[in-house]
């Protein structure tokens, strides 16, 4: 039995947990806990974690022992719905190839210094929208985000203070230029060296599991769960910084996609290749979001 390396990293046991999660937010113990010991995590490191995500109000269970099915609470699906969110919208951009029509989505706040939880709490939430620092309370997306800021805002309580606006005429300390923009506003450069990093570690990953396809062979669940988890966690680390420009914007050929498609085709190949018959359900909700890779 041939054992496919993956750049070695720590699995946290909350991605684990998550990855489990299927289309309907259901965890079942049992199989969770059956993934766990295939990557070499103990029982206690599962138990330990499901607590906390129970006492964090992320998780609600039902049932008890192996036999038990947790399901991801409203707060949690925005957690995992949020990133299978990002997910689609990345495939997506790769499918459609282009698509930007040159508008630059504006969100300006002004929160008083007593609300500063608020003013800090939706500062991070645009940025993890993909948003970029104009200046001091001023943000910018290349996508029509505007629905979203506004969610943002009214769950924060902070809407009175939120301004919108869109512009195709965006000038920065003298850029004008849409690429220049974006490199200026974005870390580009340094997402794409981070891209390539991953890329470079893993690429040896399709040769070899085209090798075990051709000689009929079969990659056992202590091989192939591990080797998957470690990749995804690998790929997460960038892709999580990404802020998901649209082609047009970004340098070519960008080495986010050549990342992504590397990602699709090990696993596509992995999964033709496992000796189980019976699979767990580890991120299954994903293979539905990049069903055409798959």
């Amino acid at each position: 039995m041939t054992v496919v390396r993956v750049t070695a990293v720590e699995v946290p046991t909350r991605v684990l947990v998550f990855g489990m999660a299927r289309p309907d937010g259901s965890i079942r113990a049992g199989e969770l806990y059956d993934v766990a010991a295939a990557c070499d995590l103990t029982d206690e490191q599962v138990r330990s974690c499901l607590r906390r995500l129970l006492a964090e109000g992320l998780l609600e269970r039902e049932g008890a022992g192996r036999s038990a099915v947790f399901r991801t609470t409203p707060t949690g699906d925005m957690l995992r719905l949020g990133s299978l969110r990002r997910h689609e919208l990345a495939y997506l951009q790769d499918r459609k190839g282009q698509g930007w029509d040159g508008t630059w989505h504006l969100a300006a706040f002004a929160i008083p210094e007593d609300r500063r939880a608020a003013r800090d709490r939706l500062r991070d939430r645009l940025l993890d929208a993909g948003g970029a620092v104009v200046n001091n309370g001023l943000y910018v997306s290349p996508r029509p985000w505007e629905d979203e800021v506004r969610t943002i805002a009214a769950k924060l309580e902070v809407v009175d203070r939120l301004s919108l606006a869109s512009t195709t005429d965006l000038e920065v300390g003298g850029i004008r230029s849409a690429r220049d923009l974006a490199r200026a506003l974005w870390p580009i450069d340094e997402l794409a060296s981070s891209y390539q990093r991953f890329v470079a570690e893993h690429r040896h990953v399709v040769p070899i599991l085209e090798r075990l396809r051709a000689r009929h062979d079969r990659i056992s669940d202590t091989d192939f769960l591990p080797g998957a988890l470690r990749m995804v966690i690998a790929f997460q680390e960038v892709f999580l910084r990404d802020p998901l420009l649209p082609p047009e914007l970004l340098p070519r050929p960008w080495p986010g996609r050549a990342a992504r498609d590397l990602l699709v085709t090990s696993r596509r190949l992995a999964l033709r290749l496992r000796a189980e018959h019976e699979r767990p359900a580890l991120f299954a909700a994903f293979d539905d979001v990049v069903a055409d890779g798959l």
